[in-house]
Order: structure tokens, then C-alpha cells, then sequence
């Protein structure tokens, strides 16, 4: 079985709407009155929690929608081994993974992030970053540290296996699916446990088993790969 094509395929583009907010509610919230709005309040926002929160997706959700309502923002992350010089352009700053950062990134971090919030011209833009811990216990240069904490901090959480079988079981019974609990152990166990990727492949496989008139089974999901 090819697993790993299989989650490359089916992984969808992060949104706030595909954003799984189980206990994550108030920063859900929060970036849902921020983004849209073109008279955002500039203070800072900061995500934290552990692999597999959200993080990444919240981020990425963040710049789609940013770049729909026509922004340009700066991004960078821990793959961004070149960061470029502030554009004076930007609408937005967003910082992924800050923890990861190496001198040079910190280095820029720091300077993106006093031009975007004391910029030489313009109003003041805004910036979104993500790490794995709270701002002050993050092991960086202590000017970025203590910037980044200036503003809104939310603790992101990540499901546990229980409720991530809640949410998965409640989403089929709302499509009317019966999903058995080798089956749910199966796809649990088989491919991305990222809740947005597992509800995409529940839609996948009840469009399949509406097209062929069987159950979702295991044998099901086999064939469904088979012919994809």
C-alpha cells in the first residue's frame, strides 16, 4: 500500500474552516476576527504547543487568506535558510517555528519583526508566529524572545487519541457513514492522523462507497487505492 503518495494526495490546503478547534476555540477566534479585518490591531500574536497541534496549518491558513484579499506577507520558517531583507510592502509578517531558528533566521526575525511593527512608513503591520513553547521559555536571542511575547499568546492543544476518534466518529455520523472500530483503527493507524486529512479521506471514502454501493471496510479502502 502506498501510504505516503496516498497522504501527499489527499492532504488539503490549510484553512481556518478546516481547522479541527477542539479545546483550541479562543485562538480559532482570534485569528477569525484578526485576518479579515483590513483595520487589524497590529499587536502581535504568538501561537504555542507541541508537534501536531497546528501550528503550521493555523499559518498557512492565515497567509491563503491574507494573500485572497490581494496582501503580500513576509514568511519564514526553519527551511528558509536564505531569509530575504524586509519588503517594506508587506501586510503582514509570519514566523513558523521560531524554536528551530538558527542565528542568521533569529537575526532576521528580529528585524522583520521591529520594521513591521515600527515601520518608516505606513501603519504598523502585523505579526503572526508559532513555537513550541511559550515565548519566554524559548531559547533565543533574548531581543526576539521578548518581542515575540509582546502581545496575544494562545497555547495551541492537540487532540488525544479519544477525542480524535470523537471527532472523526461524530463527522460520520453526520454524513449518515458507519464507521466500525477496526476500520477507524485502520485509518488511524494507516495514514495521516492530521484531522483535516483524516476528514478528507472520509469524504473520499463515502463518495467511493456511495459510487459502488458497498460499506466502508478495510477491503474497501484497499480498492479505493487500487483504483485511484
Amino acid at each position: 500500500m502506498k501510504q505516503l503518495a496516498l497522504d501527499i494526495g489527499l492532504a488539503p490546503l490549510p484553512t481556518l474552516d478546516n481547522f479541527v478547534g477542539v479545546g483550541n476555540e479562543a485562538a480559532l477566534a482570534h485569528l477569525r476576527l484578526w485576518v479579515p479585518n483590513p483595520l487589524r490591531s497590529p499587536v502581535p500574536t504568538f501561537l504555542w504547543g507541541e508537534s501536531g497541534s497546528g501550528k503550521t496549518h493555523l499559518l498557512r491558513a492565515v497567509r491563503e487568506v491574507l494573500r485572497e484579499q490581494g496582501s503580500r506577507v513576509g514568511w519564514m520558517d526553519a527551511s528558509t535558510l536564505d531569509p530575504a531583507e524586509y519588503d517594506e510592502h508587506w501586510d503582514a509578517v509570519l514566523l513558523d517555528d521560531t524554536h528551530l531558528y538558527t542565528a542568521t533566521q533569529q537575526a532576521m526575525a528580529f528585524n522583520w519583526f521591529v520594521n513591521a511593527q515600527t515601520p518608516a512608513h505606513g501603519p504598523a503591520r502585523w505579526v503572526l508566529a508559532t513555537g513550541d513553547r511559550p515565548p519566554a521559555d524559548l531559547v533565543l536571542r533574548e531581543d526576539l524572545r521578548t518581542r515575540l511575547g509582546w502581545g496575544h499568546v494562545f497555547q495551541l492543544r492537540a487532540l488525544g487519541e479519544t477525542e480524535r476518534r470523537a471527532v472523526l466518529r461524530r463527522a460520520a455520523d453526520e454524513r449518515g457513514v458507519f464507521l466500525g472500530d477496526e476500520v477507524m483503527d485502520f485509518m488511524l493507524k494507516r495514514f495521516s492522523r492530521d484531522l483535516s486529512s483524516l476528514m478528507l479521506l472520509l469524504e473520499r471514502l463515502d463518495g467511493y462507497a456511495l459510487r459502488t454501493q458497498r460499506a466502508i471496510t478495510i477491503p474497501l479502502i484497499r480498492s479505493m487505492l487500487e483504483d485511484e
